[in-house]
């Protein structure tokens, strides 16, 4: 007898799900019963992509402006006609890895946080409707940092910490929980960009990761998959490692 699906007849809005990442959840939730607005850029190719995929819709649409939000959330309500399930992540646009020094940092994390914030308000009203409310936030690939960034790679998971404990705390009271993953060094479209101009760093990774390997999307996409379903209804507030494990020093 088949297991019943743990997310059967819940509807599910992913950004930057045209690969790596958002594309391994998408797919993950539609095999567990979800239906899926996969959303991205306008030059992500998203809408083509999915287009043969049953359960996934792929959409364009503005992932930079924190004032595009709620178009973004009443265009997906058009299309998906409730919300129970927002898996957040955000494209980067950085020339190179950043080092503990950068001082692009400070407005990276600023633009996270009002992202994440202006998309989680926005979609408030339609997650309170939901028997099953809930917000997955995802960190930055370890990718996103130089060797020497271990601190700012640190750094960035401490503020998405905060921001998700924050919306715990404002979402709880309607049964709606917020979680982050933060993801290590896992092997993504961006990813491999990165490590083919830089095989240092690449290899910086592995050695740090006792899994002694990178991670794949999938490896993320299962844990976003428990935070979603039922199992994960009294885990609120808080982040899962997704990075097989740090060495220690």
């Amino acid at each position: 007898m088949a297991a019943p699906l743990r997310l059967y007849g819940l509807k599910a809005l992913v950004t930057n799900a045209a690969s790596g990442i958002g594309e391994a959840a998408s797919r993950t939730l539609i095999k567990h019963g979800a239906t899926v607005l996969a959303v991205d850029t306008a030059n992500s190719g998203v809408e083509q992509h999915y287009k043969s995929v049953k359960g996934i819709e792929g959409m364009s649409a503005n992932l930079t402006d924190p004032l595009r939000m709620p178009a973004l959330i009443e265009a997906a309500m058009e299309k998906l006609g409730g919300i129970d399930i927002l898996i957040i992540d955000f494209p980067l646009h950085i020339e190179a890895p950043l080092d503990d020094a950068d001082e692009k940092l400070d407005s990276l994390l600023q633009s996270r946080a009002d992202l994440i914030m202006s998309i989680c308000r926005s979609a408030l009203p339609q997650l309170q409707k939901s028997p099953q409310g809930r917000i997955i936030n995802i960190g930055f690939l370890r990718s996103v940092f130089a060797m020497q960034g271990s601190e700012a790679f640190a750094r960035s998971e401490q503020n998405l910490a905060a921001i998700t404990r924050a919306l715990g705390a404002e979402t709880g009271e309607f049964g709606i929980t917020a979680n982050y993953i933060q993801p290590g060094a896992i092997m993504t479209p961006t990813s491999r960009d990165v490590f083919k101009k830089n095989m240092e760093l690449r290899d910086f990774c592995i050695a740090q990761s006792a899994a002694r390997r990178l991670g794949d999307p999938v490896d993320v996409a299962k844990v976003a998959l428990f935070l979603a379903s039922d199992d994960g209804a009294f885990v609120n507030g808080t982040g899962v490692l997704v990075d097989g494990g740090r060495r220690s020093s």
